[in-house]
């Protein structure tokens, strides 16, 4: 310990005594530290983030269309999938009376400006016209969770039967017509037509500040099919009951499904099933292409700190030759100038792999206070891989100029200018 200590005070010193080179040295780990410990803390504190999502769709809910859904099926369909008929409006009540293993069921078609459609709502001359209309029925709100009433209530089976004039409101959409009034039991033009506002969504402002439910205006299911016959384009919410294997109760569904499609028993699906956490899904896919390519980030910039490290050794054992030799001539073994060689090594990456995590901490920290929508967050985990990375560098590439100096002629050494 008295050793190790003494070889840790001359590697301090060593370093302080060549402070600008010995900054240039470690710059490269710098770099690749940084760019590690900056990717992981906003990957961590996203990967939290995507999965409060995942449990507000529902852990158990599934949505029904007749073609692929989710971010990734943005593009083009294939013509076999364009053809495929769509979704009766009496489906959910269909599925109700066949699949046991279903808790809840709901139909619902979508208006919006992303699909070629404007939704314009108005209030005493306040205007919303940006806004997702919706028609869905009663169970909408128990299928998918996110849409949770605030204030006020959800749509009722009378409110779909008798196809009402009411409509529950996002947030967003609240606050600009009604400002600070409170909104329930006012009414609204939806489109040209009045309706009575019934309920308010809780606050849910949507993925990196993407359309959410405060941009949500619900209206009763029968009520949007018969304003808006020309649309379609319908799916279905479904949640599958807690008590059976998620898996029996799927294909109890899929089954279900088929027969109400009546697609023969060796034909393919003509509708697509989508589970609630395809944005985990996507994510992962996602963060999968961005953890490679930081490695490749990080590990150029760890190669480039260590060849850096490497070269200053090799000049440090040329210009303290002479001193090798003094250390040798009074006693030092091998071991010795080995292992002090390597404390300067390491005491160099270790001091940039210190300045590399607070920097990424600090752009964590940045990250999280003007992007909210992404909440970075730096783990133990990333430091403690911080510091292993760097003490790594440092004995690798430490370790040739170390035994290059251990290895050197005592009497050679004393005789070097």
């Amino acid at each position: 310990m008295i050793d190790l200590r003494e070889n840790l005070g001359v590697a301090i010193d060593t370093l302080r005594s060549h402070k600008v080179r010995s900054a240039l040295t470690v710059l490269g780990v710098v770099i690749g530290v940084t760019s590690v410990i900056s990717v992981a803390a906003i990957i961590t504190g996203l990967n939290g983030y995507i999965q409060d999502k995942v449990n507000q769709f529902g852990p158990n809910t599934f949505f029904i269309a007749r073609i692929p859904m989710g971010p990734q099926n943005m593009g083009r369909q294939s013509e076999k999938i364009r053809m495929r008929k769509y979704l009766d409006p009496d489906t959910a009540g269909k599925l109700r009376e066949l699949c046991g293993a279903i808790d809840s069921v709901s139909l619902f078609g979508t208006r919006a400006a992303f699909i070629g459609d404007t939704n314009q709502l108005r209030y005493e001359g306040r205007l919303v016209d940006k806004a997702i209309l919706r028609g869905a029925g009663p169970d909408y709100a128990n299928a998918v969770p996110m849409f949770a009433v605030e204030f006020g209530r959800f749509i009722s089976r009378y409110d779909e039967e008798h196809a009402r004039h009411v409509v529950v409101l996002g947030a967003d959409i609240a606050d600009s017509l009604f400002l600070t009034a409170d909104p329930l039991g006012k009414t609204v033009r939806l489109n040209g037509q009045d309706f009575d506002v019934i309920g308010i969504f809780g606050r849910e402002p949507g993925l990196f500040g993407g359309p959410g439910v405060d941009q949500f205006a619900i209206i009763p299911f029968s009520t949007f099919h018969k304003y808006y016959p020309e649309n379609k384009e319908y799916a279905i919410a479904v949640t599958l009951r807690r008590d059976l294997p998620k898996d029996l109760a799927l294909e109890e569904l899929t089954g279900a499904m088929r027969r109400i499609r009546r697609v023969p028993p060796k034909g393919e699906n003509d509708f697509n099933i989508l589970a609630s956490d395809f944005l985990s899904t996507l994510w992962d896919q996602l963060t999968g292409a961005l953890v490679i390519l930081t490695g490749v980030i990080s590990s150029v910039g760890l190669l480039v700190g260590g060849i850096g490290v490497m070269n200053i050794m090799l000049i440090s054992v040329t210009e303290r030759t002479s001193e090798i030799g003094v250390r040798k001539a009074v006693g030092a073994r091998k071991r010795d100038i080995r292992i002090q060689f390597l404390m300067e090594a390491i005491m160099l990456t270790l001091t940039g792999g210190a300045i590399g995590i607070v920097i990424g901490g600090l752009i964590a920290f940045l990250v999280r206070t003007f992007v909210p929508s992404i909440p970075a967050s730096l783990s133990l985990l990333w430091i403690t891989l911080g510091v292993t990375m760097s003490v790594a560098v440092g004995l690798f590439f430490g370790y040739y100029p170390a035994n290059r100096a251990a290895n050197l002629d005592p009497i050679v050494c004393l005789r070097y200018e």
